[in-house]
């Protein structure tokens, strides 16, 4: 069986006590009070705590701003710009066609998000979050992608009421064939836009995976719902002793298989056509990962895939589920927001803690269900489920398998 160093099992959220409601009650109205706001500000051992919550309160308020200056960064290219060579406003005005009071405005605001940085001769230079932006297509096409969510947030409680409504529903074009369709209604294009999208921004999710979990210690692996097959190609090169399989919907499959020929690695991996709702998964695999799939689903859907999951798996097997997942316990989560919303206004998604994927795991048949150590949690934590037999000692973490 495959140990992972420093893992946790997956325990039950404890259920909070009525005293400590009362007291957070209690701390509510005493930290709303202005007769204690008033005190505060001007007491100077604690004016300082004021001044910081207003700094983040008001960083709340103007991240639409930020990520507006970011956008418009991403379509001028400037931060390509100035990574060639450091340049002066007047230089990127002629390189934008943009004139240069406006240009000036955007160059400043990017220099106080590091963006930019100032260099000599009042030229502008890459800033440390410029960097990442430049050294990763992903980002940028994450960037371009968001505008169209941006589009849909404009009016949020319009977008809570129908989400249906919402633009990014264009960028999905899976529902229509999980439903039950005999063919996807939408055009193959879709299908390749929205997985070319997919596989760009997939490469921080890979090299998480890559650096979290022993993928020496298996023979086969599947990987459910691979879209172009970025990661099995990844864990290709990764571990030159693995057999691997990819299954999604034909159109994908078939855009996936193509790259796999590409690079080389079509004796290697092998691609299956289907729908996880209605075809059987391949067999032969002793692990199976599923990458960025269950958070855009609902829950009657994740159930039954990972049904088919434990099904496909021998006795033994093991599921590796990589996505980004919400933080337990109410604690703040700056990522948690953007989440909630993307996958609202992209279809029935949605974004779920470890201890709700768990507990779907146990419905599906996996026992000794743990949450895996991530270097780099940001963009996917990592649960890891067994299909093992069930022993009345190891019930807490166990199901019985029909």
């Amino acid at each position: 069986m495959t140990t992972l160093h420093s893992s946790k099992p997956l325990l039950p959220l404890e259920s909070s006590a009525s005293w400590r409601d009362r007291l957070a009650t209690r701390i509510d109205r005493w930290m709303t009070s202005p007769a204690l706001y008033q005190w505060v500000l001007t007491n100077p051992l604690t004016r300082w705590m004021v001044r910081r919550r207003s700094k983040q309160l008001f960083e709340v308020m103007a991240g639409f701003v930020h990520s507006q200056v970011l956008l418009a960064c991403v379509r001028l290219r400037l931060l390509e710009l100035v990574l060639a060579q450091p340049r002066t406003l007047v230089e990127l005005s002629s390189l934008t066609q943009l004139p240069a009071a406006g240009l000036q405005r955007l160059l400043d605001s990017a220099v106080s998000m590091r963006l930019l940085a100032l260099r000599g001769g009042d030229r502008y230079g890459l800033g440390s979050l410029g960097a990442p932006v430049v050294a990763h297509p992903g980002i940028r096409d994450m960037v371009e992608h968001n505008a169209t969510l941006y589009e849909d947030l404009r009016d949020p409680l319009a977008l809570l009421r129908d989400p249906d409504q919402a633009r990014m529903h264009a960028y999905w074009p899976y529902t229509d064939h999980q439903a039950g369709a005999p063919q996807p209604k939408a055009p193959e294009a879709q299908f390749a836009r929205y997985s070319a999208l997919m596989a760009t921004s997939q490469r921080f999710v890979i090299d998480e995976l890559l650096a979290a979990y022993p993928f020496s210690e298996h023979r086969c692996v599947l990987d459910v719902g691979g879209g172009m097959g970025g990661w099995v190609t990844a864990l290709a090169r990764h571990q030159p002793g693995l057999q691997l399989q990819l299954f999604d919907l034909p159109p994908v499959a078939d855009l996936a298989r193509e790259q796999i020929r590409r690079q080389g690695l079509a004796a290697r991996i092998t691609a299956f056509g289907g729908s996880f709702t209605e075809d059987p998964l391949p067999t032969g695999a002793d692990l199976v990962t599923l990458v960025r799939v269950a958070h855009d689903h609902d829950d009657a859907t994740v159930l039954a895939l990972l049904r088919a999951i434990q099904t496909a798996l021998p006795m033994g097997g093991t599921l590796l589920l990589a996505e980004p997942m919400a933080q337990g316990d109410g604690q703040a989560s700056s990522t948690d927001p953007y989440f909630h919303f993307y996958l609202m206004a992209m279809g029935s998604g949605r974004l779920r803690t470890p201890q709700a994927l768990g507990a779907l795991m146990t419905r599906a048949g996996f026992n000794h269900i743990e949450l895996a150590p991530n270097p780099m949690p940001l963009h996917a934590q990592l649960l890891v489920g067994r299909k093992t037999k069930c022993f009345p000692s190891d019930s807490t973490r166990c199901v019985h398998l029909d």
